[in-house]
């Protein structure tokens, strides 16, 4: 199948325009305008416009989707929301951002729909997505259009050649890559790269280095989280385990596009399309995104593993780093711990809590339409929709990806992968709280940028974060933070 974003578009236009049934009978919503938020651009916004104009030819309900920058999503929502201004029906964004949402009783409560809906078939939901990314405080809040948690690829034939496995902790995979680097790996005659990371600031680096922090700091299960002391929301990051997550961090750059620090996700993507990446952080895309016409190098050469961990972690009441023991880890696998990082934790669609009823039942509707398996499991499979697995229905067969284009092989290592992911009982989970944000995409993101371009030490890094994650804490409130924390880890 060709996955080139026009073709990818005309696939799923053709696919919705063979008869499929929303959850809604054919014009109940005559009249209803439902309004849309999310990011630019084709990934995420394109299949919502795409859908929508079916889901008005079934039931009359008007679908318009408003794109803005990435950035901006969050604030203009909560502005248009908090002053009851109500422009904005539907907001798709990160999952995670549903807790500060909700936590300013903004979010419609879904579970009422839900219990009346016969399509929508939330069992099929893998659980993770289903408690952790739609409900809030044990209520579904949001609705999954996609599921993001990040893993790291490997060009199979590239390491088959230099005799060389998968790693299973990053040390391994900075061995790995500094033995592929400089290889010749898409025929151009050019040495190419060892490990792909996206490193810009303010482009999204400041999860890739939550993906290696993990291991090494959560041992327990989701619910112990990597960001904090649960109990007194005292921030654990100044400390040995997140030091050997930057050091290792900066490392990866050796084995990088020399230009690397001002790479961003579209940029690392594109590298790697072209035959260039021997190892890489990401979401599930890279799985989709080689079947496109413009990765005819790395076709069905892009294989995954669920989660690289580490053979040391935190030991939390000295800040030190210990040996991985039953003790210390006791979910680890032969002296590994390992922790898959819900990145970003997937798009969900959440409804304004304030809008009109009319508009809230055919938003809900149009949310349901999306993540029904009917349309999902093929929104899934087109690498430019952004779309990744998050249904059970979508990750039991290798049938949907052999049919996109996936060799058998390749198909049954990335819905193994996910699988595994998502049946590790110690999954991290991404910051879910007010402020996340802030947080992450602010002061961890500059402080790690100031960190990779010499600018300071990481010692300075880290306690720089520490303050500044105090700072967030106590504007928004200790106690308050702390009840946020729980409801974001289901204690």
């Amino acid at each position: 199948m060709k996955t080139s974003k026009n073709a990818a578009a005309a696939a799923v236009s053709a696919i919705m325009l063979s008869g499929l049934v929303s959850a809604a009978s054919a014009g109940e919503f005559d009249g209803v305008t439902v309004n849309i938020l999310t990011r630019p651009g084709y990934v995420i916004a394109g299949p919502l416009k795409e859908r929508g104009q079916v889901f008005e030819k079934e039931t009359g309900a008007k679908i318009v989707v408003s794109e803005v920058p990435y950035a901006e999503i969050f604030p203009k929502i909560l502005n248009d929301w908090t002053t009851k201004t109500n422009s904005i029906d539907v907001g798709v964004f990160a999952a995670g951002w549903g807790v500060e949402l909700d936590a300013a009783g903004l979010l419609e409560d879904l579970d009422p729909y839900i219990a009346k809906d016969k399509k929508i078939d939330t069992a099929d939901i893998a659980p993770y997505f289903r408690e952790f990314g739609q409900k809030v405080g044990g209520k579904t809040k949001l609705i999954m259009v996609d599921g993001d948690f990040q893993m790291v690829y490997y060009r199979t034939d590239v390491l088959q050649k230099a005799g060389l496995q998968p790693p299973k902790t990053w040390q391994e995979y900075i061995e790995v890559a500094s033995k592929i680097h400089g290889q010749d790996m898409n025929g151009d005659g050019q040495g190419d790269y060892g490990s792909c990371i996206f490193k810009k600031r303010n482009g999204q680096s400041y999860f890739a280095i939550q993906t290696i922090a993990a291991p090494l700091v959560q041992t327990k299960g989701t619910a112990q989280g990597f960001h904090f002391d649960n109990a007194t929301m005292k921030p654990i990051v100044n400390n040995e385990a997140w030091k050997k997550a930057f050091e290792i961090y900066k490392e990866t750059g050796k084995y990088g596009p020399p230009e690397e620090l001002n790479m961003d996700i579209g940029d690392t993507r594109a590298v790697f399309k072209s035959g260039r990446c021997g190892l890489l952080i990401e979401w599930g895309d890279p799985g989709t995104l080689q079947l496109d016409n413009d990765a005819a190098k790395i076709k069905n050469l892009m294989y995954a593993v669920s989660a690289v961990g580490s053979k040391e972690v935190l030991d939390r009441k000295t800040g030190k780093l210990v040996a991985v023991t039953k003790e210390s880890a006791p979910n680890s696998i032969d002296g590994v711990n390992y922790a898959p990082f819900a990145a970003f934790g997937g798009w969900a669609g959440a409804i304004n809590k304030n809008a009109d009823p009319k508009k809230k039942a055919a938003a809900y509707a149009f949310l349901s339409y999306m993540n029904q398996a009917a349309q999902s499991n093929v929104d899934v499979t087109l690498g430019p929709t952004g779309y990744n697995p998050y249904r059970l229905s979508q990750l039991k067969s290798t049938d949907l990806w052999v049919k996109a284009g996936m060799t058998k092989e390749l198909a049954a290592n990335y819905i193994g992968a996910i699988n595994a992911a998502l049946n590790n009982p110690n999954m991290a989970s991404d910051m879910k709280i007010p402020g996340a944000q802030q947080y992450t995409g602010v002061v961890l993101d500059t402080e790690l940028a100031r960190y990779l371009s010499g600018e300071i030490t990481v010692d300075q890094a880290l306690k720089n974060i520490e303050e500044g994650w105090e700072k967030i804490t106590e504007d928004f409130g200790r106690k308050e933070q702390i009840s946020s924390q729980k409801l974001a880890l289901g204690l």
